[in-house]
């Protein structure tokens, strides 16, 4: 700190007054800029943040408005109700709903451990110069569209199954006292097993491709040092690869169930399209989503459409249902995870 001495002329005497002066002195332009430009990027990324919210609020208020003359003709009998009748107005949603459940379980249930066995492969047991082209084979079919899906589950995948694998099915599953019902029927190749396999092929490259991501995030010490004990690969995996991915894990699987929920034209394809509640997995069905496909666009009569509609905000919800317990059971296992730390 520099001090500096000023004549001031008091009562014809000269006085010297010091005065300190500061060394960092103003702000610069540049800093005040950057200042202003944090302030707006900031509001900039908030008003994006609100802005998904908007749009989600928009989407529920707009389901719930035009679906406001079904709600109010039929409440909540419209979820159990298993009618369908364009001509006698009368509506249903217990069969879509049904289809959509029952098909979205069947592809979880074949592309979670198929997608799991593929992501192990890649990183743990894929010689180098597999990996790439083996990836890149499976993120192409994440950019296959849906609707090739479905052509090709039609007419090549359906006859398939309808020649040589169902009737292995119904021989040797449908004998069984309760489980039989599932797989009784005749091989018609549609149905709600098809559109379920068809789900699976679809909903594989995305679980994979998240699950080769973390899988690839862990740290090559920690499964070095469990090699170096004598571990197997098996054990490597189970023991420290799952433990320290499995947050990522369950999100990848709850990104691939979203996509089963609300796939259109692949199961429009294949599923049968039939307003009728079967036992057998065999037997044609329907689903929310091929549903509004199939008949949005011969909507006639207030009633009708608002019931359509009606079943998009059932669509919606279920996935709001699922996507909230996945995040809870998300939120439970980093809980547990700090506890047990």
């Amino acid at each position: 700190m520099s001090v500096m001495t000023l004549p001031t002329t008091a009562n014809n005497a000269t006085i010297e007054k010091p005065m300190e002066t500061s060394r960092r002195g103003p702000t610069p332009p540049r800093m005040r800029s950057a200042k202003w430009m944090d302030i707006a990027f900031e509001w900039l990324t908030r008003g994006f943040a609100f802005l998904v919210f908007s749009i989600l609020a928009a989407i529920l208020v707009s389901l719930a408005i035009g679906s406001a003359l079904s709600l109010e003709q039929y409440g909540f009998s419209f979820i159990w109700s298993t009618e369908w009748d364009p001509v006698k107005e009368e509506f249903g949603a217990l069969v879509p709903i049904y289809g959509t459940l029952v098909t979205s379980f069947i592809a979880m249930l074949v592309g979670v451990p198929v997608s799991f066995g593929i992501a192990l492969f890649l990183t743990e047991l894929s010689p180098t110069w597999l990996k790439r082209p083996l990836g890149t084979a499976i993120e192409l079919l994440a950019a296959i569209p849906s609707i090739i899906y479905g052509m090709w589950g039609l007419f090549v995948f359906a006859p398939l199954f309808q020649t040589h694998i169902q009737p292995l099915i119904i021989k040797a599953l449908g004998g069984f006292p309760l489980a039989g019902a599932l797989f009784k029927g005749p091989p018609i190749g549609i149905g709600m097993m098809t559109a379920g396999l068809i789900l699976s092929i679809m909903v594989i490259p995305f679980i994979t491709a998240v699950m080769r991501d973390v899988f690839e995030l862990v740290p090559p010490m920690l499964k070095e040092s469990a090699y170096g004990l004598g571990a197997s690969t098996w054990e490597v995996v189970w023991k420290v690869v799952l433990p320290y991915t499995k947050i990522g894990v369950v999100g990848g699987i709850m990104l691939g169930l979203g996509r089963a929920l609300g796939e259109t034209m692949a199961v429009t394809f294949v599923i049968g399209n039939a307003h009728r509640l079967a036992t057998s997995l065999m037997a044609p069905g329907n689903s929310i989503a091929s549903a509004l496909a199939n008949e949005f666009t011969e909507a006639v009569g207030d009633l009708y459409f608002s019931a359509l509609i009606e079943l998009g905000l059932i669509l919606f919800l279920i996935t709001t249902i699922v996507l909230a317990l996945s995040k809870f059971l998300l939120l439970r296992l980093a809980r547990q995870e700090g506890a047990r730390t």
